[in-house]
């Protein structure tokens, strides 16, 4: 979702005004929930936060009602169901040629996130 003053600057106008124009939002099961579908435009920042959580309610309701069975294997989520979840959150400036991420990049593979885990240890 783009940023501003706030975190959620505007948030209240509603997606449609804030996230969406010339761009119809998706119905589709893992993509009704992105809240940016505008064309970017240099200056604007944005926030891009990829999470999954695995909430056992709706993993055993799902399930049970073969909802977006075509989207997930429940066998492979079981195994995860006393995880909770995790987002990584990173904050982007579109410029004129592209982008930058705003602040330190974060931990993304393997031997970088265990390098993070260790400096809780010093």
């Amino acid at each position: 979702h783009l940023m501003g003053l706030d975190v959620h600057d505007m948030e209240n106008l509603g997606e449609q005004i804030v996230g969406y124009n010339n761009i119809p939002k998706s119905t589709q099961f893992g993509l009704k929930s992105l809240r940016l579908g505008r064309t970017l435009e240099p200056g604007f920042v944005l926030t891009i936060e990829p999470g999954i959580y695995f909430i056992p309610e709706l993993i055993d309701y799902w399930s049970a009602n073969k909802i977006n069975t075509d989207f997930i294997h429940f066998d492979e989520v079981n195994k995860y169901r006393d995880f909770g979840g995790i987002r990584n959150e990173e904050d982007i400036l579109i410029t004129g040629k592209g982008n930058r991420i705003l602040g330190k990049p974060l931990a993304k593979t393997i031997a970088e996130v265990e390098r993070e885990r260790e400096k809780a240890f010093l």
